[in-house]
């Protein structure tokens, strides 16, 4: 069980995704909000047939307010061009809304630091009550961050990634057609890797494996 209050008394009832938004900009469901610039909301159409779930805003995104603007975020529009997936047909967004940081040596550089487990449970209802409005084809979840939040904490994208999943209904989704899960790497998970080729190559044949099923 989380230890904080939870995103869930900050939801409005019936809302769509700019409502969800207005609201998400005073969460303070967890500790992360104290530290953070601001909210980072999920960006895209509610009719988005796909939507692609990352782990948390990084420091660009916590900075610009969007999700996906970094480098990671760059990389991961090439390899959906790639991929043949529109990024007019996609929706993205994180698991966690606040940049999680701590401060290197001099203060001022703010160094990444993964979502703990009740960080994570504590923002989901963000997360379920954006996949409810758009009720999508495909979720494709990049890390394991994200995989782990919605498949289950025994799920591991290193031995799982790319293949289909049929999408059940989350506990708090009234999904109304038949969809799909997809897990792969993280784009960052590219830029850290000693072969990014090979790490890119690999990245895009997972998002093809989406692309495919969405035709």
């Amino acid at each position: 069980m989380s230890p904080f209050e939870g995103a869930g008394r900050y939801l409005p009832p019936g809302a769509g995704l700019d409502g969800l938004r207005r609201a998400a900009a005073g969460c303070q469901g967890c500790d992360l909000h104290a530290d953070a610039t601001q909210t980072v909301f999920g960006s895209g159409s509610a009719s988005a047939r796909v939507v692609l779930v990352g782990e948390q805003p990084g420091d660009q995104e916590d900075r610009q307010g969007a999700p996906f603007v970094g480098p990671a975020g760059k990389l991961l529009d090439t390899a959906l061009a790639d991929a043949g997936i529109d990024r007019a047909d996609a929706y993205v967004t994180n698991t966690v809304k606040h940049f999680r940081f701590s401060r290197s040596g001099t203060g001022t550089r703010r160094i990444h630091q993964t979502p703990d487990a009740a960080q994570v449970a504590a923002c989901r209802p963000w997360l379920s009550a954006e996949l409810c409005v758009i009720d999508p084809e495909m979720i494709v979840l990049l890390g394991a961050t994200a995989a782990k939040a919605l498949l289950g904490p025994s799920f591991r994208v290193t031995r799982q990634r790319g293949r289909l999943i049929t999408r059940p209904p989350l506990d708090d989704e009234a999904a109304t057609q038949n969809g799909f899960y997809l897990a792969t790497i993280h784009p960052s998970a590219v830029l850290r890797a000693d072969d990014r080729d090979a790490a890119y190559a690999g990245l895009v044949s997972d998002l093809r494996v989406a692309a495919e099923a969405l035709r």
